[in-house]
C-alpha cells in the first residue's frame, strides 16, 4: 500500500488537506476561514456565489480556462501522453482487479463493463466477476438472471461445478463473464460457517489466471464478506467515486477496510487507482470535488474522468458497452483513454 495509496502524498484518506480556495470562485476566502484551519473529508465543502463579472469564466470546465501552460486535465494535472499499448503475444498471468466502493449508483458496473471492452479492444483477454447479487453486471451485457443454469453462486458453494461451466461469451470478442444473479445473496450467509470463508473467492478463480490477461471483478455496494472476498483476491483496486460530496465522504472509510484486508489477508493488494465518474465540469460543486479529490489521493487519482452522457444509460438498456453501441462517442472515448491508463499503470508498467 506504500508505494501506491495515498500515504505516499503524506496524507491518508482520512486527513484531508486545508481547504484549496478555487481561483475560479470569487478572490475572498469564506468568513470562517482562518490560517492553519484544517478540514476533514466528512467537513461540508463551502460554496460561494460567483462575481457576476466571472459568471462565464465559472462555468467553463476547469481545463478550458487555461491560457498558459500546459493543458490541464479535468484533474488540475497536466495530462500525460499514454503510449499505444503494446501487442499480446501470449495470454496469461491476469492481474485480478476489484471495482469497490461501498456507495451504490458511483459507477461500478459501467465501469467494469466499458474498461472490460476497451481493454478486449487492445488484444487483452479479459475476464468479468459480477459479483453482486443484484446481477447489475451481468443484465448490461444482455443476459436474463432468471434464465441462468448456473452462476458464481454455484461455483462457490458446489465443490463439483467447475470455472468453465459457468464462463458465458459475451458479445465482445476477447471478453468472458462469470454471472451471478439473486442466489449470490445467499452465499454470504452460508460463507460464515466455512474454514478460509475470505479465500473462497481466490480459490475458484485461481484456474483462470493463466487463461487471462485482466479479471475485473464488479463488487457489491457494501463492505460486508462477499467484498472482502473479492479484496483478497485481487491484486488491485480501482475506486469509483462519483464527483458529489457524499460520496467523497464515504472514501476513508473504504480505504479503512482496504488496510485491513491488506494487513491480515492480502498484503499484494494495492489502490491501482480512484476513478472520478459523473463527472460535470460546468459546475462549481464538481470542480471543488475534484480538487479536494485530487488533494486527499494525489498521483492515485486517474488523470481520465469519466462524463456525465445518456449514452451510458442507452448502451445498459441496449445490453452491451458503450464502445461498441457508440464507438466514436466522447464516452467511449473516456474509457479507451481508462483502458491505456490502466494498461500503462498497472498492467504494462
Amino acid at each position: 500500500m506504500n508505494d501506491h495509496g495515498p500515504g505516499s502524498h503524506g496524507t491518508g484518506a482520512s486527513e484531508m488537506p486545508p481547504r484549496f480556495h478555487s481561483p475560479l470562485a470569487n478572490g475572498d476566502q469564506p468568513a470562517h476561514f482562518a490560517p492553519g484551519d484544517h478540514d476533514r473529508v466528512s467537513d461540508p465543502i463551502p460554496f460561494r456565489l460567483p462575481d457576476p463579472e466571472h459568471l462565464v469564466e465559472v462555468a467553463a470546465p476547469a481545463e478550458e480556462t487555461s491560457t498558459s501552460g500546459p493543458a490541464l486535465g479535468p484533474t488540475g494535472r497536466p495530462m500525460p501522453v499514454l503510449p499505444e499499448p503494446r501487442p499480446v503475444g501470449t495470454h496469461g498471468n491476469a492481474r485480478i482487479i476489484s471495482m469497490c466502493n461501498q456507495k451504490g449508483g458511483v459507477g461500478k458496473t459501467t465501469t467494469t463493463i466499458n474498461l472490460g471492452a476497451a481493454l478486449a479492444e487492445f488484444g487483452r483477454k479479459v475476464l468479468l466477476v459480477d459479483f453482486d447479487p443484484q446481477g447489475s453486471l451481468s443484465v448490461g451485457l444482455g443476459l436474463n438472471p432468471h434464465d441462468m443454469e448456473l452462476s458464481i453462486y454455484n461455483l462457490l458453494l458446489e465443490p463439483d461445478v467447475t470455472l468453465d461451466e459457468v464462463i458465458v461469451k459475451t458479445n465482445v470478442d476477447g471478453m468472458d463473464l462469470l454471472p451471478s444473479n439473486i442466489d449470490l445473496s445467499a452465499a454470504e450467509v452460508q460463507l460464515v460457517h466455512e474454514v478460509a470463508r475470505e479465500q473462497t473467492l481466490q480459490r475458484v478463480l485461481a484456474p483462470a489466471i493463466a487463461d487471462y490477461d485482466v479479471i475485473l471483478i464488479d463488487c457489491q455496494p457494501s463492505l460486508g464478506l462477499l467484498t472482502v472476498n473479492a479484496l483478497t483476491a485481487s491484486d488491485g483496486v480501482i475506486v469509483p467515486l462519483e464527483c458529489e460530496y457524499f460520496a467523497l465522504r464515504g472514501v476513508a472509510l473504504l480505504k479503512t477496510t482496504i488496510d485491513k484486508v491488506t494487513e491480515r489477508l492480502n498484503p499484494k493488494l494495492h489502490i491501482d487507482g480512484v476513478l472520478g465518474t459523473m463527472y460535470d465540469g460546468r459546475t462549481l460543486h464538481g470542480r471543488e470535488v475534484m480538487e479536494r479529490l485530487v488533494q486527499a489521493w494525489g498521483d492515485t487519482v486517474f488523470h481520465t474522468v469519466i462524463r456525465r452522457t445518456v449514452k451510458f444509460s442507452d448502451s445498459t438498456v441496449a445490453g452491451e458497452p458503450i464502445t461498441t453501441y457508440a464507438g466514436s462517442s466522447a464516452g467511449a472515448d473516456a474509457y479507451r483513454q481508462l483502458a491505456r491508463e490502466v494498461l500503462a499503470r498497472c498492467l504494462d508498467g
